[in-house]
């Protein structure tokens, strides 16, 4: 690869990694052509991009953008392949993969970048596919906040009429 080519991706790598903040990196070697094409689509039908891109370029680019290098670094070995996503869509790559891997042995998560924390290993694939998006978690919050008041208001309400009875069935004894 000429170096002009290899500073070229590591600039749109760089762009990616600052831009997203949000991605995953895939071992998926030893995937048939078919299964390779098979994931890009689940991965283009979800919203998500992936490319495969050489460990170097990726480091380099890890560097350029300022992200935390020593943990990612342990798993820039072999054939690595990278998944972004944006904060919305933070889980959405690994249940593509979990998705995916009911039929297949790989991809295998290598690693995770969710916003500032790094997640090293396969066994994060299911707490990150469990992850909730930022609208989710405010309407969960909303909702908690909610129910309390609906609560008052609704013992208010049964309330007013069990109290109602009771008085009118004391105004027609005392008469």
């Amino acid at each position: 690869m000429e170096k002009q080519l290899k500073a070229q991706i590591v600039e749109e790598l760089t762009g990616k990694f600052k831009e997203s903040g949000y991605f995953y990196i895939m071992d998926a070697g030893g995937l048939t052509v078919e299964q390779t094409n098979g994931f890009r689509r689940k991965c283009f039908e979800g919203g998500v991009e992936y490319k495969v891109y050489k460990n170097t370029l990726i480091q380099k680019a890890l560097e350029n953008a300022e992200i935390p290098t020593d943990e990612l670094s342990a798993a820039l070995k072999g054939f690595s392949g990278v998944m972004f996503t944006n904060e919305e869509q933070a889980s959405v790559p690994a249940k593509i993969v979990k998705e995916f891997r009911t039929k297949h042995d790989k991809p295998i998560l290598k690693a995770a970048c969710i916003g500032p924390d790094v997640f090293i290993g396969d066994e994060n694939l299911s707490p990150l596919s469990s992850l909730k998006s930022k609208a989710e978690l405010i309407g969960e919050v909303i909702g908690l906040l909610q129910s309390p008041a609906k609560n008052v208001i609704s013992a208010l309400t049964s309330g007013g009429n069990k109290l109602s009875g009771i008085l009118q069935t004391l105004s027609e004894r005392a008469e």
